[in-house]
C-alpha cells in the first residue's frame, strides 16, 4: 500500500475500499509504514471530503480491531449502553444506569473523565468515599453478573488506534469532523460489547455541536454506523444551551442524582431527560413493549425506591460508602458556600452552558489539561433556568469553593454568563428529536 495514493484518492473525493482503510489504520496504530504526517494529511482530506457509510464502517471496525474487545456474551440479558456527547450538569448516567438495571437490563458501562467545560462520569463517581472505577475486566463482569450494573474506567488496550488518531486530530484542526467523531464514539462503544446503544447527542452552546443541523448529522451518522456493524442504535438529540442539571461539580452532581432517585425533584430538566433516556433503553432492550409503558415503569422505579437501592448496591460493589444514598452529607463538602446575586430584575434570557462549565473548572471541579487533579467538593448550584423571573439581589447561583480566589473568579464568570432582560424568552425543547 502506498500512503501517498490513499491521501490523493481521498483528497480528490474518491472512496476507499475496506482493505485500504484497514491497512491505513492498523499501519498507523502499529507504527508499520504510516508516518504521522501522512495520517495528518489523510485526516485533513477526510475533513474536507467526508466519508461514505461503507468507508466509515471499515474505519470503525479497523479501530475496534486495533486492540482488545470486551466479551459480554457470558452475561445474562440484553447488554445496554448509553453515550452522551458531553455537556454541563449532565448527570444522566448516574440516574438511568441504576434505573435500567433495576428494570432488568444488563448495564455494563465504561465511562470517561471530564476535560475542559464538560464533566466526567468517573470523576463524579469517585467523589463517593472509597468508590473505585479501576476494576479489572473480571471484576467488571462479576459485578454486572451479580447486580446488573457497573460503571468503570476503560480497561485493557481498547481502540488504541482511536487514541492515537485523536491526539493527532487535536493538533491538526480535524477534531470537528463529523465522520471522525462518529467513528471515534462508535468504535469505543462497539469494543465494549454492548448489543443496544443509546446515544444522547447534545446541541447548543455547551455542546460540541452548537447547532441542530450538525447534531442531527452526527446522530444520523452514528445510527447508520451502528446498524452497519450489527448493533441496535438510537440517538436522542437534546438541548445543552444551558446546564441540564441544577448542580455542577462532582459531589454535587452525585447529590442531585440521588435526590432525583429519591423522587425529590420531579419534573426537573435532568429528571425528565434521564427518565426519557432510561425508557428508550428499556424499549430498545425489549423489556417494555413500547415507550409509554417504559416511561411508566421507570417512574415506578423512582417512586418505589428500587432505582435508589440499585445505585446503593453499585456504590457498595465498587467499594463506595452505600450510606451516601441516604445521607448526602457524607459526600465531600466545600468550606466556602456563597451566593451570586442578580444585579438587576427581569427574566433570565440566557445561561451560557459552556461558560458555566468553565466557572466550575475555575473552582477546581474540572480539568484544563488531561491529568489535572479534581476537587470533588467544589461546584455551583444554579438557582434559575432560562425563562425564570428574578429580582435584583436574588441569588442566581450558589458557589461551593475551596478558597476566596477561585470563588471570586467563578462569581465573575457566572455574572458574565447569565443574561437578564425585560422579556421572557421563548422556551426550547429539552429533547428535540429521535433518530433511528
Amino acid at each position: 500500500m502506498n500512503p501517498y495514493q490513499l491521501i490523493l484518492k481521498k483528497r480528490n473525493g474518491g472512496e476507499h475500499t475496506p482493505e485500504e482503510i484497514r491497512e491505513l489504520v492498523l499501519g498507523f496504530a502499529n507504527d508499520q509504514g504510516i508516518e504521522t504526517y501522512q495520517m495528518a494529511a489523510w485526516l485533513m482530506a477526510v475533513w474536507f471530503k467526508g466519508m461514505t457509510v461503507p468507508e466509515l464502517s471499515a474505519l470503525t471496525q479497523a479501530m475496534v480491531d486495533s486492540g482488545d474487545q470486551i466479551d459480554l456474551s457470558s452475561l445474562p440479558g440484553v447488554k445496554v449502553d448509553k453515550h452522551s456527547t458531553g455537556g454541563v450538569g449532565d448527570t444522566t448516567t448516574l440516574i438511568l444506569a441504576p434505573l435500567a438495571a433495576a428494570a432488568g437490563a444488563t448495564v455494563a458501562k465504561m465511562s470517561g473523565r471530564g476535560l475542559g467545560h464538560t464533566g466526567g462520569t468517573l470523576d463524579k463517581l469517585e467523589s463517593v468515599p472509597g468508590l473505585r472505577t479501576d476494576l479489572t475486566s473480571q471484576q467488571f463482569l462479576d459485578q454486572v453478573r451479580q447486580i446488573g450494573v457497573a460503571v468503570i474506567s476503560q480497561t485493557g488496550n481498547l481502540v488504541p488506534a482511536d487514541g492515537k488518531m485523536y491526539s493527532l486530530r487535536d493538533v491538526t484542526a480535524t477534531v470537528d469532523s463529523i465522520p471522525l467523531i462518529a467513528s471515534s464514539v462508535m468504535s469505543k462503544k462497539i469494543a465494549c460489547g454492548a448489543e443496544v446503544i443509546l446515544l444522547d447527542v447534545k446541541y447548543g452552546r455547551g455542546a460540541f455541536m452548537e447547532n441542530l443541523a450538525d447534531a442531527r448529522e452526527l446522530a444520523r451518522r452514528m445510527v447508520d454506523l451502528g446498524k452497519a456493524l450489527g448493533r441496535r442504535v438510537r440517538a436522542v438529540i437534546s438541548d445543552m444551551d444551558q446546564p441540564l442539571g441544577t448542580m455542577i461539580g462532582n459531589a454535587l452532581e452525585v447529590q442531585e442524582a440521588i435526590e432525583i432517585l429519591r423522587n425529590e425533584r420531579p419534573g426537573s430538566a435532568l429528571e425528565v431527560v434521564s427518565v426519557e433516556l432510561a425508557a428508550h433503553l428499556l424499549e430498545m432492550a425489549g423489556i417494555s413493549e413500547n415507550l409509554d409503558r417504559a416511561r411508566v415503569r421507570v417512574r415506578e422505579l423512582i417512586q418505589n425506591g428500587e432505582g435508589l437501592r440499585k445505585l446503593g448496591e453499585m456504590f457498595r460493589a465498587q467499594g463506595g460508602d452505600p450510606r451516601v444514598v441516604e445521607d448526602t452529607s457524607l459526600l465531600p463538602q466545600a468550606p466556602i458556600i456563597e451566593p451570586v446575586l442578580s444585579p438587576s430584575a427581569g427574566f433570565v434570557t440566557g445561561i451560557h452552558a459552556q461558560q458555566i462549565g468553565f466557572a466550575g473548572t475555575a473552582l477546581g471541579a474540572g480539568r484544563k489539561r488531561k491529568g489535572d487533579p479534581i476537587d470533588p467538593a467544589v461546584g455551583i448550584i444554579m438557582e434559575h433556568r432560562v425563562g425564570d423571573e428574578v429580582k435584583a439581589g436574588q441569588p442566581l447561583a450558589v458557589v461551593h469553593a475551596r478558597d476566596r480566589q477561585t470563588l471570586t473568579e467563578a462569581r465573575q464568570i457566572l455574572l458574565d454568563s447569565i443574561a437578564i432582560g425585560p422579556d421572557r424568552p421563548a422556551s426550547r425543547k429539552l429533547i428535540e428529536e429521535i433518530v433511528e
